[in-house]
């Protein structure tokens, strides 16, 4: 068996780090070990081996390489998002002063914004038909993305003791293990009341369950909720971050209020909240000529 090269015993080690260290999801590792196996690919065709030795050439020479397999710009960008932080690694452990991938950017890309049902759509969908266990089950999963705005990983990871009845909250975590509480509207708590009366008993603290008596899987909820789309006639596939968005689009649309928007969606940079709600920029321009006293604008022939 070859011996491990500088770079491999080094990505080996920063995975290790991201695992028991910073306790990062098993799917953000995967991420980060397919992206450091494809440098360490590239870079074992050209004979480079030691991560101390890489310049920001070899990084852009990589990139270039990603470009021409047809990669997609956003996953570029990922990679080269795991590959600085695995030199910024280095350096704190190992002296490294320099971050070959500090200055790389990736190729951009026109953002694509997800769609957004409107309002009857909406209506349309979420009128489920029977009352077995699981038409209840899937028809309180719908209501809860539109109600809260949750994320898919966030509403598989539910459990019972998330939910406060009384205050009408719920506690989620969300990206980086973030948690935040998110109101529950009351045609969800009835969705979710039906659902918990023939929720099957079981071990398992999750709030939705399978068949089997166990979490729901993120796959299921999906195949679910585009099932429920083609009963209802949809004319495209519904899935969460599709209810995702049009919670957002909605509760811009009514309130104007895109700081409560971006709390509501867990989004830690309101310029994410910015795109992903066709924010209007107009009637953000007129509230911060409201607002800030340095930013009135002179009307003509004012001095």
């Amino acid at each position: 068996m070859p011996e491990a090269t500088p770079l491999q015993v080094a990505s080996e080690a920063f995975i290790r780090y991201l695992r028991d260290v910073r306790q990062l999801s098993p799917h953000t590792v995967s991420n980060y070990q397919r992206d450091l196996a494809g440098l360490q690919r590239f870079c074992a065709d050209r004979g480079r081996s030691d991560p101390a030795r890489l310049h920001e050439s070899d990084i852009r020479a990589w990139v270039s390489q990603l470009r021409r397999q047809g990669l997609a710009s956003s996953s570029i960008q990922r990679a080269l998002s795991a590959l600085r932080s695995f030199f910024n690694y280095l350096g704190r452990e190992q002296g490294h002063t320099r971050n070959p991938a500090a200055a790389v950017q990736a190729p951009r890309q026109p953002r694509r914004l997800p769609r957004a049902l409107d309002t009857d759509q909406v209506n349309r969908y979420l009128q489920f038909s029977g009352d077995d266990l699981t038409a209840r089950r899937d028809s309180a999963m719908a209501e809860l993305f539109y109600s809260s705005g949750l994320r898919l990983a966030e509403l598989a990871a539910i459990n019972l003791g998330d939910i406060d009845r009384h205050e009408q909250l719920l506690t989620v975590t969300g990206k980086g293990r973030k948690t935040r509480t998110v109101p529950v509207g009351a045609v969800a708590l009835a969705a979710l009341d039906r659902w918990l009366e023939v929720r099957p008993a079981s071990t398992d603290p999750a709030l939705f369950l399978s068949r089997r008596g166990t979490r729901a899987s993120a796959r299921t909820i999906q195949d679910r909720l585009r099932l429920q789309g083609r009963r209802a006639g949809m004319y495209q596939d519904v899935h969460p971050h599709m209810l995702r968005h049009s919670f957002a689009s909605h509760m811009l649309e009514s309130s104007g209020d895109l700081r409560a928007v971006q709390e509501l969606l867990g989004h830690a940079n309101i310029a994410t909240t910015q795109i992903y709600t066709h924010l209007d920029f107009q009637h953000l321009a007129k509230v911060y000529d409201a607002a800030h006293p340095r930013a009135r604008r002179r009307k003509p022939g004012e001095e």
